[in-house]
């Protein structure tokens, strides 16, 4: 790492995870880019880190190149990306969901995914200097819950592009790894989280006996993005309390 840091850009940092991971990073004296949707929810988190707030819907490359030509601009070519941005959008099973949900998380989860990827890709190819990926992704892609399966593949596809991209990109000195949460809590779950029934059913699902916070996960994706993990490439590590063990 450099003496000013280095370049971070976390996407869906407005909130929840990527807004732990974005603080992680500043905390750790790297250059961030708070990129989210949500210009004020941006805002407001990049004026409290010393972040660079970029307004992007990951869903239109012409946003994504945009935002990350700014990047580069204003902090320099970005060496560590953080796909994170994600929904849920609903739920239900699939005979029943509807196809406009369906389309939805697909554009967010995995064309937005692949589309910011593909942009710092090749900025970082073009820099020449290496750079590492970590995609968020979730036990459910290994891991099926009822009325998710929509979200679910989203999820087996990001792994997917991880292992893809981890070959693809092992030549230019860029290594891709993911993390896996099980449930979270974040602005997203707050609502299950706070009724004690659904929690409870959650937590019973879970050896260690808890639900994780932000704080849980953020160390993992910045070890993944340290030159401790130098040699991990192509890697999607969970961070669940167990649950994939039951």
């Amino acid at each position: 790492m450099t003496a000013a840091g280095r370049v971070v850009l976390v996407t869906g940092a407005a909130s929840g995870i990527g807004r732990a991971v974005a603080q992680a990073f500043a905390e750790n004296g790297d250059r961030v880019a708070v990129v989210d949707i949500d210009e004020a929810a941006a805002g407001a988190v990049a004026a409290e880190l010393g972040a660079l707030p970029v307004t992007v819907d990951i869903t239109d490359p012409e946003s994504v190149a945009a935002g990350v030509e700014l990047v580069a601009e204003r902090l320099g070519p970005v060496e560590v990306l953080v796909n994170n941005a994600g929904i849920v959008a609903g739920g239900g099973p699939l005979t029943d969901l509807p196809v406009e949900i369906f389309d939805r998380v697909m554009a967010v989860n995995m064309r937005g995914t692949f589309l910011v990827t593909q942009a710092v890709a090749n900025q970082m190819i073009k820099a020449g200097a290496g750079g590492c990926v970590v995609n968020i992704s979730s036990i459910g892609a290994r891991q099926p819950t009822p009325g998710l399966g929509h979200y679910e593949a989203t999820k087996a596809g990001v792994d997917a592009l991880t292992r893809t991209a981890a070959i693809e990109l092992a030549g230019h000195g860029i290594r891709v790894n993911g993390v896996a949460p099980g449930p979270v809590i974040t602005p997203m779950t707050a609502g299950l989280a706070d009724n004690a029934e659904a929690r409870a059913a959650w937590e019973s699902r879970i050896p260690l006996r808890k639900i994780a916070t932000t704080g849980d996960i953020s160390p993992l994706v910045l070890f993944l993005a340290s030159p401790s993990a130098g040699h991990i490439t192509g890697a999607v590590v969970q961070v669940d309390g167990g649950q994939l063990l039951m």
